[in-house]
């Protein structure tokens, strides 16, 4: 966007926050993005689907004292703006009140913000996308034991966000984003499907489209004629692919607003030690080319790249400013927002730092255990710690991975298994928001059917 249109929509915005405070708000904060996609879908080389979609929505949350009220509009004509800001501020007259909400002070506010890299200006025609998945589905289907195809599909995103808010602040910056992943099936009488994908903010960062095409087959054939595995404790390692989810459990148990209302089981560990000696989780707004990078939150406030958890010790929470000021803190910088949503506590890029040990090492010495490549169910409750899932994946038998799972269900209580964690040194690009290296956790109950 050029500088020109990026002032217009700034001055746009606080337009509809000087109507929202003639109408009677005591102040106001808008949010404003523009955003655009396009996705390829291909199944053995022919067209399945393609969409285009284009979204440019405002968000406008007001204050009258301490009431508040948010609404949220697509039409930018100067009547629907002035709309828009009268609704809101009778809306916010007719609610409760909230003591703890409100704008940020000014002198919480950031004052300048770092050039994070995150948007790239690569166009890429439909063909393009086409020819991308294409390659990666062939290079799939190329694979010995691969019989049909779930699909590939290649996708680019733009996005552009603005804030302004009454106390001052006003900003935006460019984001994007480029993927491409691919499914298929191997055998004919028993058939396994399996994936591989990659994202990136720039297209050049993204992955060579036959390596993974290639590694969704070799994983499909790989997970061909799978046994059930017993009922028995044992170590399980996570893959990297499956094992951030052990940290996002991390990062719900973290959020301020959970802590704010006490429903997580860390409310009350700070300072303590919750993870194994030796780890370190890191939440990373600064990251260059990050999936979560962002130079200001959705409050206008400086994020902080911070170590949450630190050898092994709660060192802070992801805080807001409501969920501050009801802890009695002042935010970490970590407020998200759509348009339609007042703000709420977010990670940035979230991640647990990688080991010193490989893959093979990790496993090297395990007489028996569970390696995790797939997991099916949400069953992680960061109140109570309980854990649960569905997985799949292969059997390790004296130190080596031998034949492939499935129907296995893991089981533990979070609170142990964080504290009996050892990460392998593979973490390698960030690719979900929330990472991890491969993961051994020692003591996990697994159950075959």
């Amino acid at each position: 966007m050029t500088d020109a249109k990026k002032a217009e929509t700034l001055e746009l915005l606080e337009g509809l926050l000087k109507q929202a405070k003639g109408f009677g708000a005591s102040s106001a904060d808008a949010v404003l993005s523009d955003s655009s996609s396009v996705s390829v879908t291909r199944r053995f080389g022919k067209p399945e689907t393609l969409s285009r979609a284009e979204e440019a929505e405002i968000g406008l949350r007001v204050f009258v004292d301490k009431k508040s009220a948010i609404v949220s509009s697509s039409d930018r004509s100067p009547e629907a703006l002035k709309q828009m800001a009268e609704r809101a501020v009778s809306m916010a007259k007719a609610v409760p009140e909230d003591g703890f909400s409100g704008i940020a002070e000014a002198e919480e506010l950031a004052k300048d913000w770092p050039d994070l890299d995150l948007f790239d200006g690569t166009e890429l025609p439909v063909e393009k996308m086409a020819d991308l998945a294409d390659e990666a589905e062939q290079a799939a289907l190329e694979v010995k034991g691969v019989t049909n195809s779930e699909g590939a599909e290649c996708g680019s995103a733009r996005d552009m966000v603005y804030y302004v808010s009454s106390n001052g602040f006003a900003g935006g910056y460019a984001s994007s984003g480029f993927s491409l992943s691919v499914s298929v099936i191997a055998g004919t009488a028993a058939m396994e499907t399996d994936y591989d994908f990659d994202a990136a903010a720039f297209f050049a960062d993204l992955m060579n489209p036959a390596e993974i095409g290639r590694s969704a087959g070799e994983r499909a054939v790989r997970a061909l004629n799978p046994k059930k595995g017993g009922t028995k404790i044992m170590p399980v390692v996570y893959d990297r692919r499956v094992s951030g989810s052990l940290v996002g459990a991390l990062a719900q148990a973290v959020s301020g607003s959970a802590v704010a209302r006490g429903t997580t089981m860390l409310k009350d560990k700070m300072d303590q030690q919750v993870f194994a000696k030796g780890l370190t989780v890191v939440d990373d707004p600064f990251l260059k080319r990050g999936r979560r990078s962002h130079p200001f939150d959705a409050e206008g406030i400086s994020p902080q790249k911070r170590n949450i958890i630190d050898d092994g010790v709660l060192t802070g929470w992801l805080l807001d400013l409501r969920a501050a000021r009801q802890l009695g803190l002042k935010s970490t910088g970590n407020a998200g927002r759509g348009a339609s949503s007042p703000p709420s506590p977010r990670p940035a890029n979230f991640f647990l730092q990688p080991g010193a040990q490989s893959l093979d090492a990790l496993i090297a010495d395990i007489d028996e255990g569970f390696y995790v490549t797939q997991m099916m169910g949400h069953g992680a409750n960061t109140l109570t710690g309980d854990y649960s899932r569905g997985a799949r994946g292969f059997w390790i038998e004296k130190g080596k991975i031998t034949y492939p799972v499935s129907e296995m269900t893991v089981a533990g209580n979070l609170k142990d298994m964080w504290m009996n964690m050892t990460p392998a040194n593979d973490l390698g690009r960030l690719r979900y928001g929330i990472d991890a290296p491969s993961l051994r956790v020692e003591g996990i109950t697994v159950a075959g059917g």
